[in-house]
């Protein structure tokens, strides 16, 4: 895994072209389909997390966020002044272990940036992280997975074969709406809980 002190200086740097500037097209159009706005959400490796700015504007009050460096966290709370400081936690994921489970989990570039060594240990942990019937939804990259990264790619195939023995596939196909540089690029997802 990488150290906090690369992520770190990804930011500190501007290196990250990851970073589209706001909530993407794909999740956006998810969450607005959620009607119940009480349901805790975890935003894992969130960056910058522009989903935690469109979320709390439209009324979600339960959402948590977790990155590795402090840089992006401190972003956002500068941004949500009225967002519950102790919803963001700086924590190397694997090591997350709250006392409460979720109903959705959303991913935006959090598994592609995750040496591919660690993803069945992701599936696991998000499978152990959610509530029975929540949700993992969004998007991963639809490109050759290469030994070189983040980020790291996949392929339909590779991602249920992995997700499959925790989630039930409610959908994975190539996200009709991605921001033009990664068209046909990405697979939007929901995965349900088993």
């Amino acid at each position: 895994m990488l150290s906090k002190e690369y992520w770190e200086k990804r930011y500190e740097e501007g290196t990250t072209s990851w970073d589209v500037g706001t909530i993407t097209l794909p999740l956006k159009e998810y969450c607005d389909q959620i009607e119940n706005k009480q349901i805790r959400i975890l935003i894992p490796g969130a960056g910058n997390g522009y989903e935690v700015d469109y979320l709390f504007a439209n009324g979600f009050t339960n959402i948590w966020v977790i990155d590795y460096a402090s840089a992006p966290l401190n972003a956002i709370a500068k941004r949500l002044p009225q967002f519950p400081k102790e919803h963001l936690l700086q924590i190397n994921f694997f090591d997350f272990s709250p006392d409460t489970k979720f109903d959705l989990i959303l991913e935006q570039t959090f598994f592609c940036a995750l040496d591919p060594k660690l993803r069945s240990l992701y599936a696991e942990r998000m499978h152990k992280l959610l509530n029975s019937k929540g949700k993992l939804a969004g998007l991963l990259f639809q490109f050759p997975l290469t030994e070189v990264g983040p980020p790291f790619g996949g392929s339909s195939g590779e991602y249920k074969a992995l997700f499959e023995p925790f989630f039930t596939i409610k959908k994975l196909e190539t996200a009709y709406n991605s921001i033009l540089p990664r068209e046909n690029k990405e697979l939007f997802f929901i995965f349900e809980k088993k």
